[in-house]
């Protein structure tokens, strides 16, 4: 490892030197099974062949033009995105921040235009919205913002799943202008809303009823990953802004702000940019991810195999102390335990198994949406096999 790198990151002691499908190996030549996917990033696995064409395809051709010019492959993934998400324009970025730094911009500038001076934005505890001052201070996570204040104001936090505590915001602040949520907190340990069309559909018409912006997150729960396109489409509900990244480019950086009816006409000439954002060989990565998400029916996938794995580790800690429940929307897995458990990455990292722990108590699951049976059925094998260990020492 280069001691010229910052010491952003906790990494663990391994170096990956190629992947096919689920499985990486590193460079001593060790397989392991990738049940985290780069964090929700490669829905498609690893050196999926269609994607590697039409990567290699399209450097080979053009890689990178500014946004001062008309882009092709630019302009047929945003019009592939207003189709499959029902919305009518896309700005497109780098990275999930990125995409929810332009939300955050795109509200207030509404909130402005409605000469609301002081443009507020309600956001929930436990969320994670990106790491950028903005971003950062949306965010409902202590630990990620100490040490970087002061804090960009104009948030005003309440817990998550929690209509109320909304509709008392809406009672007595006549500054908000939108809701910025997850329709499923990732980061936050795969924290699911009771009856999570419920909470969507009345955050719906509490944003109509006041003239706010309902803005949904879905920077790790879109792109096929909860059985749907994006989460919304669980329910009966259309947001006014979406934010995408992880999932769109299968690995390729890039991110997006997708807006219907009256926030589609908000951002005007000059108002926001990105000079790699949208590129043609990123948004050629993104429409051959959405053309294979299609053509290979992944999205039903997600669902059938997110499903079966919850059912076989309910199957498996049905009386096992300490597991406290097991959650999953799609392929978004969350296994909670009673006491926090860190140290079960290193252990899978062992047993040749890829993982990740947040929330202290939750190990979260983010296959690759390829993910078949068989491989479904090793990763509950191995997996049960260490927590029970975990549990019993």
């Amino acid at each position: 490892m280069s001691n010229h790198l910052m010491n952003t990151y906790m990494r663990q002691p391994v170096t990956f030197a190629k992947g096919k499908g689920i499985w990486l190996w590193d460079d001593k030549g060790e397989k392991y099974l990738d049940a985290l996917a780069g964090v929700a990033v490669n829905g498609l696995g690893h050196a999926h062949p269609k994607l590697v064409k039409a990567i290699s395809e399209q450097a080979a051709k053009l890689i990178h033009v500014s946004n001062i010019y008309n882009i092709a492959e630019q302009a047929a993934l945003a019009d592939k995105l207003c189709e499959i998400s029902g919305m009518d324009k896309v700005f497109f970025c780098n990275s999930g921040c990125e995409a929810n730094e332009a939300a955050i911009k795109l509200a207030r500038l509404y909130g402005h235009n409605k000469g609301i001076k002081t443009p507020e934005i309600i956001v929930m505890d436990k969320s994670f919205h990106g790491r950028t001052m903005a971003t950062l201070s949306a965010t409902g996570n202590r630990k990620v913002q100490a040490g970087f204040e002061p804090l960009v104001s104009g948030f005003i936090r309440v817990p998550f799943d929690d209509i109320e505590a909304v509709k008392q915001v809406a009672s007595r602040n006549s500054n908000v202008v939108a809701i910025l949520v997850e329709p499923v907190q990732g980061e936050g340990g795969i924290n699911i809303p009771k009856d999570a069309g419920a909470y969507l559909e009345t955050l719906r018409e509490i944003c109509d009823a006041n003239g706010w912006l309902l803005m949904l997150d879905e920077v790790q729960t879109g792109i096929g990953r909860t059985g749907t396109w994006f989460a919304f489409q669980h329910t009966s509900i259309k947001p006014d802004v979406m934010t995408l990244a992880k999932g769109l480019g299968s690995g390729v950086p890039i991110g997006a702000c997708v807006a219907s009816g009256k926030a589609a006409e908000v951002f005007t000439y000059g108002k926001h940019g990105s000079t790699f954002g949208g590129n043609p060989l990123a948004t050629a990565a993104g429409l051959a991810t959405l053309c294979i998400i299609e053509e290979e029916g992944l999205r039903e996938n997600s669902e059938k195999i997110g499903n079966l794995i919850r059912a076989g580790f309910e199957a498996e800690f049905k009386d096992i102390k300490g597991v406290t429940v097991i959650r999953n929307a799609g392929l978004m897995i969350g296994i909670e335990l009673d006491r926090p458990c860190g140290d079960l990455v290193k252990m899978a990292l062992e047993a040749k198994l890829l993982i990740n722990v947040t929330a202290d108590k939750v190990v979260r699951l983010l296959p690759p949406l390829i993910m078949n049976e068989a491989e479904a059925n090793e990763l509950v094998r191995r997996l049960a096999a260490l927590i029970k260990t975990f549990l019993n020492n």
